[in-house]
Order: structure tokens, then sequence, then C-alpha cells
């Protein structure tokens, strides 16, 4: 079913009030359906099982979507608190002559592996600590509160690929190194053998050359730093895996001992875009977390007091830029996109005026219903998409107080309060009628041709819900939008593959993966015409999924 860009408001309310002259929209929602299914522990699917293909399915697409997500949320009689702490289960759908098969398989991680020999939670996690454990005495335990938690490698972000290979990833210093049509793991690989990092972002970007770049912090003598890093795309032999890695470029926090949290960053063809938001991250807390009885999330705060910073680093020379660009307090998770031209530097990306999300996302949140999850749903800040302007030739004749930003038809403004720092105000990437559909995350574009360059199409999920409840493609040139959307029905982030000889930037076709919480073994692949965003077919598959997170397209042809 396609709807376009109109107006859905049966029990769908937008609040709005204005701060710093832009608006933050909450919402008012009222009978929010139950989706505690879409939480829930399921079993692994380990051999390849056929589905069931209605409609068509192109037999020009040759290869695997792999996703990665939470899969089990308890061991024993010990449950995860946070949706981000459960263990990573992989899924891959194998595409080939119009027909699909799927599998999946838990990542065998030393957290797996230690949780499932106990049957209890051996491991801590973002927002789950650890207890002792019972089988020591009190003075052991008691020793052991005085041990800093140790980094998880429980890889449940995304596939991200280094030099050919596929790694399972999250935030910390692990990697997994997975065969993508097994999904066996095959290698834990560890950051902070290659360069002093303590850990990554599991979205890199890439250069058309193959060239990896990525973000991690490091904690030193003297404080946090932010990390640039650069993977060359060669590698000199089989066992050969983030050799050659670089720091690019380091950045110190504003508060060295409270650096900010980020999931991502932006890329344009020469700069690494860097923002510095103010969901912070209190290492002191975080290193006495153990001692205090409380998990890495209680030392994760939103300070709305403190501005947003974007910087810029110079992709061949190493140098952070000298101007920085500020903006009102905001929090992102996922750019996209980022492109250079007429001397702007233009970054997109989706925002939310409240970074409080991050510490929502309990399994106990999500399992809630009625009057209570509602009310959860209500108080966070919808995530939308927008636009920051960012002029690159500031000097010292450059004129203070007054709007750079002399693109046509943009709203966005940029206004030099000294030589090095210019506040930035942003523009909507879309019309009014997209707050129906509760904002827009997980966005995709058609990136291996438009990343780093203009671009006029991005799609994403819709969020009427406390995960995505529709697919929508947004038109940056008319901010009109088609959208997928069915009862019950819950789809993943849309990937784009595009067509063989493809001419248009949506030429091709999205695929997401859809789950619903009221029907039993009813999940299915869903194929929809990039271009007209109809439904071309859909491959039923009899097993439960949970709700996941990122995924990839791995190309056989």
């Amino acid at each position: 079913m396609t709807l376009f860009g109109t107006s859905r408001k049966s029990q769908f309310a937008v609040w709005i009030f204005t701060a710093a002259a832009q608006k933050t929209y909450f919402t008012k929602v009222h009978g929010l359906p139950n989706i505690s299914p879409l939480v829930s522990s399921v079993e692994e699917t380990p051999e390849p099982i056929p589905t069931t293909v209605k409609g068509t399915i192109p037999t020009w697409i040759h290869g695997s979507l792999l996703r990665n997500g939470p899969g089990k949320f308890e061991f024993g009689n010990q449950h995860y608190n946070h949706w981000f702490d459960g263990m990573a289960l992989m899924h891959r759908f194998q595409i080939e002559d119009g027909q699909v098969t799927y599998r999946s398989r838990f990542l065998h991680s030393d957290s797996y592996k230690q949780n499932s020999e106990r049957n209890r939670i051996i491991v801590s996690e973002f927002g789950t600590l650890a207890l002792p454990d019972p089988c020591k005495n009190f003075f052991q335990r008691f020793l052991s509160r005085f041990e800093m938690i140790k980094p998880t490698d429980n890889a449940s972000v995304n596939f991200v690929k280094y030099k050919g290979d596929y790694y399972a990833s999250t935030e910390t210093n692990y990697m997994h190194r997975v065969d993508p049509d097994t999904l066996e793991s095959k290698q834990k690989v560890d950051w902070s053998k290659f360069i002093a990092v303590n850990g990554a972002t599991a979205h890199p970007h890439f250069d058309p050359d193959g060239t990896a770049y990525n973000m991690g912090n490091s904690y030193r003598n003297k404080g946090a730093f932010y990390n640039i890093i650069r993977v060359p795309p060669e590698r000199d032999g089989p066992e050969d895996n983030l050799e050659g890695a670089k720091i690019l470029c380091s950045i110190a926090p504003r508060d060295k001992s409270k650096p900010s949290y980020y999931h991502s960053f932006g890329m344009s063809k020469n700069y690494v875009v860097f923002i510095e938001q103010p969901i912070k991250m209190d290492l002191f807390k975080i290193v006495t977390g153990r001692l205090r009885g409380k998990s890495l999330n209680e030392g994760v705060y939103w300070d709305p007091n403190q501005e947003t910073t974007f910087h810029l680093i110079d992709k061949q020379t190493g140098k952070e830029m000298p101007v920085k660009y500020h903006a009102k307090a905001l929090s992102t998770f996922h750019q996209i996109n980022a492109f250079e031209q007429d001397g702007f530097l233009m970054l997109d990306m989706c925002c939310s005026d409240d970074g409080q999300a991050i510490n929502n996302f309990l399994v106990q949140n999500l399992r809630q219903s009625g009057e209570a999850l509602d009310e959860m749903y209500n108080t966070m800040s919808r995530p939308l998409p927008r636009r920051f302007v960012l002029p690159l030739n500031i000097s010292s004749e450059t004129p203070l107080e007054q709007n750079l930003n002399t693109r046509p038809d943009s709203t966005a403004t940029a206004v030099c309060r000294t030589n090095n720092q210019v506040f930035c105000t942003f523009e909507d990437l879309h019309g009014e009628d997209l707050k129906d559909y509760g904002g827009l995350e997980f966005p995709h574009i058609n990136y291996a041709r438009y990343n780093t360059k203009p671009y006029r199409y991005y799609y994403g999920c819709g969020f009427r819900h406390l995960v995505g409840d529709s697919l929508i493609k947004m038109d940056l040139e008319s901010k009109k939008f088609k959208v997928w959307r069915q009862p019950d029905l819950y789809p993943s982030e849309p990937v784009f593959i595009p067509s063989p000889n493809a001419e248009k930037e949506d030429d091709g076709v999205i695929l997401s993966v859809i789950i619903t919480p009221v029907k039993d073994k009813s999940t299915f692949l869903l194929v929809l015409d990039a271009k007209t965003f109809e439904e071309l077919g859909r491959a039923e598959v009899p097993v439960n999924i949970p709700y996941g997170f990122h995924g990839v397209f791995n190309s056989s042809a």
C-alpha cells in the first residue's frame, strides 16, 4: 500500500513549542499497540530454509541481505535491562533467481559463550551490570566491586566491511569477522591492537576506492579524545584485517572528563564531519559503576544547556579546521548525507531536540502497554530530517552577525560570531505532513552513487511507535513523500539496491524485513520498487525475528 504525503490525524496530534526561534515537536498519541513480541528472545535458524514468494522478486537481484540486532534477552532467570544489551542474532536473506532462503545464527562472542555456559549474565552490557559470581566467597564478591567493567564483544549493531571482509560490529573495541554465507563467527578482532582507540562506531564511511573512515574514542592520562580513523582498502594477505589502520586526527572534547556520546558521523568528499552533541558520558560515573552497582548507561546523560558543535577534519591533511560551527542543543544518531557545493558543506541528518531517548529504550519500556506505553512515546522528541549549511570560506574578512548562507531557496542560516565561530540554524528536509508519521529515522540513500554528492531522494522508517512502523521515500525537490504502511506490521531500515544499468537515482529496489507482534512466525522480506514505492513481492519465512538495528546488502553479481 502506497500513500502519498497527506495528513493523518486520527489518534495522532502534534504539540509544538518554540525554542531558539526553531520548533520542537512532541506528540500526543493514544492507543499504541503492544509490541512485546518484537523485543523477545527467539531461536536461531542455522541452516537455510526456503521462503514462500508472493508477487515477483526481480531476477536481477543476486546477493544477500545481512541484518544484525538483539535476539536473546535473558539467561536463566536473569534478564537484560536495555534493548541494546540483547545477544547479537545475525540474519541472512539469500536472493537468487527470484527465490529467497533464510538462515540466522547467534554471534558466538565471548559474552554469548560465557553467559551460555553459566546460564546467567556473566558479562556486563550497556544497560545491565553483571552480578558478582554467587560461587565466590563473600570477600571475593566484595573485591569484584572494585574491578573495571570490561568492554563487551557482543557485536549486535551492524555488519561492516573492511578490506573485503564482513564484521559484526558494535561500539566497543571488539568486532567479529563473520562468514557472510554461513554466518559463522571466524575471528574476534580488537581495534586497540592496531591503533590507540578504545572503541569504534558501527557506521564507517567509504571513499570510492574502498578507503574506510571511522571514529573512536581513546582514554588517556590527560582525559578522553575523539579520533578519526582511516583504514586502507588493500590487504597484504589472507590474515590481514585492520593492518595499516591509522589515526588521522585526534580532537579534544569540550570537557575531557565528560566527552560526548556519538553513534555515527558525517563525511563529504574532502571532510569528515564530527558532531559533538550534548549527550554526555560522565567518565567518573562509568569508571566507578561496578563499585556503585550501576550499569554504563547510568553515566550517560543529556545536557540541554550545551550547544552542539560541528568539527570539520580535512581528509587529506588530517588537520581539524580552525572554524567551529555551533547549533542549539540537538541529538543525532544517523546522518543522511553530506556534500560540498559552491563554497558550502551541506550536512543532512536526522535530529531530535531532546537527547534522552538513549536511556528510554529499556526493555521494560518497550514491553509496556496501554497508557504507560502512550506516555513513554509522548515524552520523546520526534526525530526529523534537517540540513545545516556550513560556509567553508571563513576568513578575517568575513563579516560578523549576518547570514552567510546565500543558497537560493534555503532557510538555514550561518552567522559568524567571531572569525572562527559560526552559529547555524537548520532547514527542514520535509514538509509538515511528515510529523503525522512520527518523524523519520534509519535513513538510507543510493550510497554507492550519491554519497558525498548532491542527491534528490532519501529513504527511512516513520516512527509512529517506539520502533519503525512505516517506510518512507522523500523527494528533496518537492518535499513530498511516498509511504508503505500496513496495520500491525513493523519494517526494518530500508536498504536501497540499484538496478543493473541504472540511469536515475531511484532506479532500483528497497529491501526491508517486516515483522509483526500479532501473528506467530509471520516474518517476510519486502521488496519495493524504489521509484514508485509499490510492492513488487515478498518472501514469507515461518520464523519470529525481534526488531533489529542495521544491515547491508552483500552483492554476488
